[in-house]
């Protein structure tokens, strides 16, 4: 009898070959963090502000987002997201690490 899950498949789908490929550059990196966080939060996305590898040949990518629009735009605020990706891209955690005015000096 064959438990489930034997020869490397979960449920019974085939093995996706998005997984397998890597990441090339921290570009791809940065593109692959901002689609996996606007998938997954109601914020409009303002850019990328740092992207670095991690110790496991993964990523990690800071992402700016606009969470309260205000007038003037000065005063709307906006906090930083760090979204983890796993070697091959793919979203392993992200958490929010900053909120922060936008007409607010870097400190």
């Amino acid at each position: 009898m064959t438990e489930p899950g034997a020869g490397g498949r979960r449920g019974g789908s085939a093995p996706s070959t998005k997984r397998r490929r890597t990441v090339r550059g921290a570009g791809e990196a940065a593109r692959s963090a901002a689609e996996a966080l606007a998938e997954l939060i109601s914020h409009r996305l303002e850019g990328v502000s740092a992207v670095c590898r991690s110790e496991d040949d993964g990523w990690v990518v800071d992402v700016d987002v606009l969470e309260l629009a205000r007038i003037p735009d000065t005063t709307s605020l906006l906090a930083t997201y760090r979204v983890e990706l796993d070697p091959a891209g793919e979203l392993v955690q992200y958490r929010r690490i900053a909120r922060f005015r936008r007409g607010a000096q870097d400190q």
